[in-house]
C-alpha cells in the first residue's frame, strides 16, 4: 500500500502529512531531519515551474532533483519508507501561452518524467487556459477532467515502463481538481477568499470520475482532490482558515470517503486553523514560501550576528545587499507581485509574504555570500543566540543544539515544521524541554 493510503488509514498514528514543495536544499535538509527526528511521514514536492523536462527555474530536470533529495535524504538519515516524492501542479502550467495541443504534449512528457524520476505522488493540474481556449469563460471543468485524465493514463504507462526495470517501484497516486489556487499565492490584493461550493465539488468530482472511466483508469489511485477550502496569501496578507465558511464542503467530503482534500497556500496558517484543517478532511497541507521565508528570517538574524562578531565590515558577508542586487538586477520573479511606493517595494522584497527572494537565493553572489556568514558563525555567542535566536537558546545551552551558524538556521526552519506536524497529529519533540 501507498504510504499515504496508510496514513489516512488511519493506521500510521498521524491524522494527515504535510508537503515541503521547494527545492532548497537547506530547507530540505531541516525538513528531513525534523521526519526523521520525530519518525513521520514527509512529503517532498516540486512545482513544474521549478522542476521540469527543460529545466525549470531551477535548472534541474525531475531526475535532477530527485537526485539532490535523495541525496540530503541519505546524509540526514531518513528511511526511505519516511519520504514520499511528489509532482506539484504537472500539467501545462508552464505552456498556457501554447495552444492545447502542444501544451499538453509538453504536458504529457513532464508527467512521464516525473513518474520514471520515481516520484510516486502526482499532482495533475488541467485548470489553467490556453492559447486557444476561450479567455473570456471560466474553463469548463468537462475540459479540465478530460486533459487531466489523458494525464493520468501517461502516469500509469510510464509507471508500467518503470516496473519493467524496477518491479518493486510503488505505484503512485494521483490528486485532482480543477478549482485549484495559483501557485506561490495570490499576485494582487483580495478582501476575502471564497470556499469551494459543495455542490460545484460534487459535480467536479463527478465529472472527473466519469473522464477517468473513460479512460481506463482505476479512480482508487486518487487519493485527494484540491479545492479552495478559504485560505491564501499574498504580499502583506493570510487568510485564516474558517471552518464555519468551509463547513458545507467538508461535509460533502464525507460521501466520498477515503478520499481527502489537499489544501493548497496554507502557509502561515496558525497551529490552530491547520489543525482545524486536517480534523475537517484537509489532510494534505502544502507549504512552501513559509518555509523559505523562515529561512530568509534565520539568515538576517543570523547576519544581525555577523554585525557584532566582526568587527571588520569588509570581511562581513553583505547578504541582504547582496539579495537586493540580485533583485534588482532581474525583477521578473516580484515584478507582478509587488506595488506601492519605491519604499514599499523595498520593504516588500525583503520581508513580503510572497517570499519572491526565495528565487534568487541559488544565485551565485548571494550563494558566496551566504557560506562567508556561515564560515562567520563558527560559533555564535550564547548572548547573541539569546538575543537574535530566542527559541534556540534554550536548545543551545542545554547541549542538545549547535551553536553554529548552520544548526541555528536549521532549527529556525524547524520552529515552522513543528506548527504542520502538530496539526498532523505529531508531537515534535525538542530534548531541552523535557
Amino acid at each position: 500500500m501507498h504510504p499515504l493510503k496508510t496514513v489516512f488509514s488511519g493506521r500510521q498514528g498521524q491524522r494527515g502529512v504535510f508537503s515541503v514543495c521547494t527545492a532548497n536544499p537547506i530547507v530540505l535538509l531541516a525538513a528531513m531531519l525534523h521526519a526523521k527526528r520525530n519518525g513521520y511521514v514527509i512529503v517532498i514536492e516540486a512545482t513544474a515551474n521549478q522542476v521540469n523536462q527543460f529545466g525549470g527555474y531551477t535548472g534541474m530536470t525531475p531526475a535532477d532533483y530527485m537526485s539532490l533529495a535523495e541525496g540530503i535524504r541519505k546524509s540526514a538519515g531518513l528511511p526511505a519508507e519516511q519520504v514520499v516524492f511528489g509532482g506539484d501542479h504537472l500539467g501545462p502550467l508552464t505552456w498556457r501561452e501554447l495552444r492545447s495541443p502542444e501544451a499538453m504534449e509538453n504536458a504529457a512528457a513532464l508527467v512521464r518524467a516525473y513518474t520514471r524520476a520515481g516520484f510516486t505522488k502526482i499532482h495533475l493540474d488541467t485548470s489553467m487556459r490556453m492559447a486557444d481556449d476561450d479567455p473570456a469563460a471560466p474553463l469548463d471543468v468537462e475540459v479540465c477532467a478530460r486533459r487531466g485524465a489523458a494525464l493520468a493514463k501517461v502516469v500509469m504507462e510510464a509507471y508500467a515502463d518503470l516496473r519493467r526495470d524496477k518491479p518493486d517501484a510503488q505505484r503512485p497516486v494521483l490528486v485532482i481538481g480543477s478549482e485549484v489556487p495559483i501557485p506561490g499565492g495570490s499576485q494582487r490584493p483580495e478582501s476575502s477568499v471564497t470556499p469551494t461550493a459543495p455542490e460545484e465539488f460534487c459535480r467536479q468530482y463527478r465529472v472527473f470520475k466519469e473522464a477517468f472511466t473513460r479512460e481506463g483508469i482505476p479512480f482508487e489511485d486518487v487519493i485527494a482532490f484540491v479545492v479552495q477550502p478559504g485560505v491564501e496569501f499574498g504580499d502583506d496578507f493570510v487568510f485564516q482558515y474558517d471552518r464555519q465558511r468551509a463547513a458545507g464542503l467538508c461535509a460533502a467530503l464525507r460521501e466520498v470517503a477515503p478520499l481527502v482534500f489537499e489544501g493548497h497556500s496554507t502557509d502561515y496558517q496558525t497551529a490552530e486553523s491547520l489543525s482545524a484543517m486536517v480534523e475537517d478532511g484537509i489532510r494534505i497541507l502544502k507549504v512552501g514560501p513559509s518555509l523559505t521565508f523562515g529561512l530568509r528570517e534565520a539568515l538576517f538574524m543570523l547576519e544581525e550576528c555577523e554585525a557584532v562578531m566582526v568587527s571588520d565590515k569588509k570581511a562581513r558577508s553583505g547578504l541582504q545587499q547582496a539579495v537586493l542586487r540580485e533583485m534588482d538586477a532581474d525583477k521578473k520573479y516580484w515584478r507582478s507581485y509587488y506595488r506601492g511606493t519605491a519604499e514599499e517595494i523595498a520593504y516588500k522584497k525583503l520581508y513580503s509574504y510572497s517570499d519572491r527572494c526565495r528565487y534568487y537565493l541559488p544565485a551565485a553572489g548571494i550563494t558566496a555570500a551566504a557560506e562567508r556568514l556561515l564560515a562567520n558563525a563558527i560559533h555564535v555567542p550564547h548572548a547573541l543566540i539569546s538575543q537574535y535566536f530566542p527559541r534556540q537558546y534554550e536548545r543551545v545551552i542545554s547541549g542538545w543544539l549547535g551553536d553554529d551558524g548552520l544548526s541555528l538556521i536549521l532549527d529556525r526552519i524547524c520552529d515552522w515544521l513543528d506548527v504542520y506536524a502538530g496539526a498532523c497529529g505529531i508531537s515534535p519533540q525538542h530534548p531541552a524541554r523535557t
